[in-house]
């Protein structure tokens, strides 16, 4: 184990910046792929199924994310499935960890975002970023709450993706981590 803050990363927002459906994003490249979660919910043999999910993604958005000082994990419905379809196609680790989620999409009792009480107890108290699209000021609450170290929920807009601003973020806070 490392000394290196957390870096949970989603797939779906920020590293696909999925919502913009017709975007032609500099530097992206689109991929058809089958993620078992996505599939799962596809009528069998449809014209959707066999062509697979556009997945947008940025080949230097890898290089970038190795050359912050954090430990990657994977926080994704894709699961292990990021690290064999999106980690090639961004330059990243094929052997990132990986939070297994219990169950994909439950509702929270609370309204928290459906990850979130899963994140917080695989973090263990080390100090963390996530970065999704889906975090709200109810999952900021919960983590000041309840978790025992340092952590940054930085919510990325799902039409934009990961940009230049966020990975500024990213290393300012980790300045401002060791500093403390």
């Amino acid at each position: 184990m490392t000394d290196k803050p957390l870096l949970l990363l989603d797939v779906d927002g920020p590293l696909n910046p999925y919502a913009d459906r017709f975007a032609r994003l500099r530097g992206y490249r689109a991929h058809r792929l089958r993620p078992s979660s996505w599939a799962s919910r596809q009528e069998p043999g449809s014209r959707r199924l066999r062509r697979g999910l556009r997945v947008v993604l940025h080949p230097g958005h890898g290089a970038l994310l190795r050359a912050l000082p954090y430990e990657l994990a994977w926080a994704t419905t894709w699961m292990h499935e990021a690290n064999e379809m999106i980690a090639p196609a961004v330059g990243l680790p094929q052997d990132l960890p990986v939070i297994e989620w219990s169950e994909l999409f439950a509702p929270d009792p609370d309204g928290l975002y459906w990850k979130t009480r899963t994140l917080v107890e695989w973090a263990a108290g080390r100090p963390f970023v996530w970065v999704d699209d889906m975090v709200t000021e109810a999952d900021v609450a919960y983590v000041a709450e309840r978790h025992d170290g340092p952590a940054l929920l930085l919510t990325i807009h799902p039409r934009r993706g990961l940009r230049a601003a966020d990975f500024a973020r990213l290393r300012s806070w980790e300045r401002e981590l060791n500093a403390a």
